[in-house]
């Protein structure tokens, strides 16, 4: 039997976060290729084959727009390692959902786009990464194409982040002129090759410094003197600033061509903490070979259209998994079965018989999970919560087809369970029209279609008059009942919020009435 710090130790996980059109899905899958995952080619054609294909982006709305709104899990081995790759929502609207996806990694790779720079996305991602604490690695993507220069790219990042950009690997050749890299660990030169369509492994060579200068000219010449600058400035990899947050070590290729990708994923390994002792809801921290415990981090239903299940994604934080133990979820006290555990990769699946911490599971219709929840052996294991952010959106919604409520209670359940959307209730309507409240519009678009795709209830959603949301309680709600243009709903965990239909009449009940329970949640106005 393995142990689990050994094991532990092995694995690296880790969360890739970009600004729509980046080049993350692609990024994703050049990953899967040089895992091994995807066999010796990338591209869909592989599904046709009866091999693997980058299933990043599984859900149909995510294949017909080209963008991800959800996240996803994807294992393999690289080196001597056990890689566990979570993919995120690349749109602003999500990212509730990539603040929880963040709550499972240990650290994560911030793409960037070579010609845009830091976009508002990139940057509001990157909160969420400070908030959570998570050090980051850098990919300056698409040099490949035209951008900007690299030393304009590091001044961004310094300024727009505040953090300090050092670059692992740098550019030979402009963006657009793409020739290879040079590592500055080592001061060696590797210039790629190009593959039909980037669909195989990228061919390296190794060049001295003396062949480059003939071949390379100025393109070695600029290269060179910008890294004399880099080290001059002291711009080097440092391990302690990294942790910390205060550093991003920069990797510059394109996931398109393959280049640079092999050096990213070694720093992955190299740099990525494994797994740590994960702190506890009372500041102590549960050992790595205590018993085993699990933090679900996301709920996700309709990922198989044939069996219509639901799964509960669990990061692994202490002790050796094994399929059929009988785990306790701390919320309900309540014992459940794991004998339908699976490890994921993107939308197909494989029964896992083990795993350790680090590792993802998917958890088969453990209908008592959920979001936020602590599972555990033996001795009990409780996680500071995952709050819930700032909804800004609202609308109430109805099923346009009354034979068909039964699945549209079941369904807004589901939604409301995996925290796809906030879903909020009158008393006196109960689940005859609740309203459904967003951190962005593109939420409602994806609840609709759920709705009507998954479960076969089609609904209209009429606008509603409130503007902010404030969480209240008991004591305080019936009296801001009473009051003109401030509703309270609830959700289904018993939190109580107050709407408001403006940020005006919300300060003014603020200020006369400063004995009322009115508390800002998560991310309010600053990561939604």
């Amino acid at each position: 039997m393995a142990d689990p710090r050994t094991e532990a130790a092995r694995r690296r996980t880790f969360a890739i976060i970009s600004h729509p059109d980046a080049g993350k899905t692609t990024l994703t899958e050049k990953f899967l290729l040089y895992g091994g995952a995807l066999g010796k080619e990338a591209g869909a054609v592989k599904a046709r084959e009866g091999r693997r294909s980058a299933t990043s982006d599984w859900m149909e709305m995510e294949q017909q727009r080209g963008i991800s709104i959800t996240s996803t899990v994807l294992q393999f081995d690289y080196r001597d390692c056990v890689v566990n790759l979570l993919d995120t929502p690349g749109h602003r609207d999500f990212s509730e959902d990539t603040y929880r996806v963040l709550a499972a990694a240990d650290a994560a790779v911030m793409v960037l786009d070579a010609a845009k720079g830091i976009e508002p996305q990139t940057l509001k991602l990157f909160e969420v990464c400070r908030e959570r604490e998570i050090p980051f690695l850098t990919f300056v993507n698409k040099w490949d194409r035209p951008g900007k220069a690299p030393l304009e790219l590091l001044d961004e990042i310094e300024e727009t982040l505040v953090v300090e950009p050092t670059p692992l690997t740098w550019p030979v050749g402009i963006p657009g002129d793409f020739r290879g890299v040079i590592h500055r660990g080592t001061g060696a030169y590797t210039r790629f090759e190009r593959t039909a369509r980037g669909s195989t492994i990228a061919p390296e060579e190794e060049v001295s410094a003396d062949e480059a200068a003939s071949v390379e000219g100025e393109s070695w010449t600029d290269a060179n003197e910008e890294v004399e600058l880099l080290d001059e400035l002291g711009r080097n990899v440092d391990v302690k600033t990294f942790l910390a947050g205060e550093s991003t070590p920069v990797f510059f290729g394109s996931a398109l061509t393959n280049f640079g990708v092999r050096f990213l994923l070694d720093g992955v390994v190299d740099l990525v903490p494994a797994p740590a002792p994960r702190q506890l809801a009372d500041g102590t921290r549960r050992a790595l070979d205590a018993p085993f415990s699990g933090l679900v981090f996301k709920v996700q239903a309709g990922m198989d259209k044939a069996h219509r299940d639901r799964i509960a994604f669990v990061r692994v934080c202490s002790g050796r998994f094994e399929r059929g133990i009988t785990a306790v979820a701390e919320r309900t006290g309540r014992q459940f079965s794991t004998k339908y555990a699976q490890t994921m990769f993107g939308q197909d699946r494989d029964t896992v018989e083990e795993a350790y911490p680090g590792d993802v599971l998917g958890l088969v219709n453990a209908n008592d999970l959920r979001v936020g929840d602590a599972v555990y052996v033996g001795e009990p294991a409780s996680f500071p919560s995952l709050p819930a952010f700032a909804p800004e959106h609202f609308m109430r919604a109805r099923v346009t087809d009354t034979s068909k409520f039964k699945q549209f209670r079941k369904g807004v359940a589901q939604l409301d369970e995996e925290g796809a959307i906030q879903v909020l209730r009158d008393a006196d309507l109960g689940d005859q029209a609740p309203i459904l409240a967003a951190v962005g519009l593109l939420q409602f678009e994806v609840a609709t279609h759920r709705l009507e795709n998954e479960f076969g209830a089609p609904i209209e959603l009429s606008p509603t008059p409130f503007t902010i949301a404030r969480r209240t309680d008991d004591e305080s709600a019936s009296r801001l009942n009473a009051m003109q243009g401030v509703s309270v709903l609830s959700r289904d965990d018993g939190t109580r919020l107050a709407l408001f239909e403006s940020k005006y009449w919300m300060d003014r009940v603020l200020s006369d009435h400063p004995e009322l329970t009115l508390d800002r949640m998560v991310a309010e106005g600053g990561l939604n």
